[in-house]
């Protein structure tokens, strides 16, 4: 039997997710079939959200906060981002995930970018911003700036994410981390220094930051700026850039300039994906999937064509 999984979002034209995931199914033998739903209004997608016409689907800009309000059942990484970029449907039950965040430190991770201890910068307050935000404190690092254009708005966010956390350590058995030498829920709580500002008010935070990450969506159009002033980047700095297949952004320019390790958001796809997979086959219970995490990710970067 066919089943139809699908990426939502708009625009998705760039997007590499139908032949990465589509070259895994065919690896595993299995009649499953990844397509596109480039829909372009809130109520179109609120529509295919509704129809629960797909096993499994991605949710990429903007519709992560409407995949969140559809689910069913949230799990933790979804709701601490306040947005779902995987729904899987079980049953007729749609069960939210958010792996942004756990495919970009393991992306980054592999690459030999280490957080431990150190000082990380992380521009935009949306669920990809969030996702990142989590994943990189289960990491180590000695503190997390959340940035934003609006202070105010950034440490609500920020509040709500440390209320939510402690929230969900008090009502429940630790939840341990996804890899040795990571952070549990608790752990990060107690341990990791949570901070916010404005891009504005935070310069001499983001020029002492060991490891910045730009979650925003700038780069996507053309004429996008950087989300703070470039001049405060300093060579011995990793920048990352959720964006990639809109061209050369202006954070990756101008970090490519100032002689920063640089990365853009291909990686990050290629390792949320990967962690998508490894959902799909513990929900579904297809033994097919149980491909190595190393393997997987080679098959994917290779059909997207990324040198990774």
């Amino acid at each position: 039997m066919t089943e139809h999984l699908y990426i939502l979002g708009h625009p998705i034209t760039h997007s590499k997710s139908p032949v990465m995931y589509n070259a895994v199914y065919e690896r595993a033998g299995l009649p499953w079939h990844y397509g596109t739903a480039d829909l372009a209004t809130r109520a179109e997608a609120e529509a295919f959200l509704a129809a629960r016409d797909f096993l499994s689907i991605n949710i990429t800009t903007p519709y992560k906060p409407e995949a969140f309000a559809a689910a069913d059942v949230r799990a933790a990484s979804a709701s601490l981002a306040h947005g779902a970029n995987v729904l899987v449907n079980k049953g007729g039950a749609l069960i939210a995930y958010n792996t942004d965040g756990q495919g970009c430190v393991a992306y980054l991770e592999g690459a030999g970018v280490s957080f431990a201890g150190k000082s990380v910068v992380v521009c935009g307050t949306g669920p990809t911003a969030l996702s990142i935000l989590h994943a990189v404190a289960q990491a180590g690092p000695a503190d997390v700036l959340l940035l934003g254009r609006d202070k105010e708005r950034a440490h609500r966010v920020m509040r709500t994410y440390a209320d939510e956390l402690g929230a969900m350590i008090g009502r429940t058995v630790d939840m341990p981390a996804f890899k040795e030498g990571h952070l549990s829920f608790a752990e990060v709580y107690k341990r990791v220094d949570f901070r916010f500002g404005s891009y504005d008010t935070s310069r001499q935070a983001i020029a002492g930051a060991d490891i910045i990450i730009d979650a925003t969506p700038l780069g996507m159009n053309e004429g996008d700026g950087a989300p703070f002033d470039v001049a405060l980047l300093r060579a011995d700095q990793t920048v990352f850039d959720v964006v990639y297949g809109h061209g050369e952004t202006a954070l990756a320019a101008a970090a490519r300039a100032t002689g920063c390790t640089f990365f853009d958001g291909a990686g990050m796809l290629v390792g949320q994906a990967v962690v998508t997979v490894g959902i799909l086959r513990d929900i579904t219970e297809t033994a097919a999937l149980d491909i190595p995490e190393d393997e997987l990710f080679a098959i994917m970067a290779d059909a997207a064509g990324f040198d990774l």
